[in-house]
């Protein structure tokens, strides 16, 4: 009897490699000429970061350089979810950024949906925020993540748990 192999798609993002990328940053602010006497803060929780500065031009550079430590350090930008900008006291502009985890059921449903269409003989299933993909085969199974990494998705996708 043959055994099944299976993955799962899931979307997720190593905390410490952001935690180090947002220390970088901030390092960066510190010592770069433009930039040091601005009052700039990032603060992070586990969903979100807040980047707290003087002005929009501040805030730019500021984004830029976390979007370039975001690359460096092996993360997606996808993970970035930039919400409003908004007005913080004292004249400065505060920019929430919210942090992507997990496959909101929309796109589960759509990954499922092509897996389905374009390879009859395997299987996925949607398991909370991670999708389950199996099949006998396991060239079936790594052709079906060539397929995904092919396709454009909002959200950054990993393949973990390949048995």
């Amino acid at each position: 009897m043959a055994s099944t192999n299976s993955f799962d798609v899931v979307s997720e993002f190593d905390q410490q490699e952001l935690t180090n990328a947002v220390d970088q940053t901030m390092r960066e602010v510190r010592t770069r000429y433009d930039l040091k006497s601005t009052p700039t803060e990032i603060e992070q929780q586990d969903n979100e970061l807040v980047i707290t500065t003087d002005s929009d031009f501040t805030l730019k550079a500021v984004t830029d350089i976390l979007e370039s430590r975001v690359i460096r350090r092996g993360l997606s930008l996808k993970i970035l979810d930039y919400q409003k900008q908004e007005q913080a006291s004292g004249g400065k502009v505060r920019q929430p950024i919210k942090l992507k985890r997990g496959i909101p059921e929309e796109i589960a449903k759509q990954i499922s949906k092509q897996i389905r269409s374009d390879f009859k003989k395997v299987t996925a299933q949607i398991q909370g925020d991670s999708v389950r993909v199996s099949s006998k085969n396991k060239d079936d199974l790594q052709a079906v993540i060539q397929s995904l990494k092919e396709t454009e998705y909002p959200i950054a996708l990993q393949f973990t748990n390949f048995r």
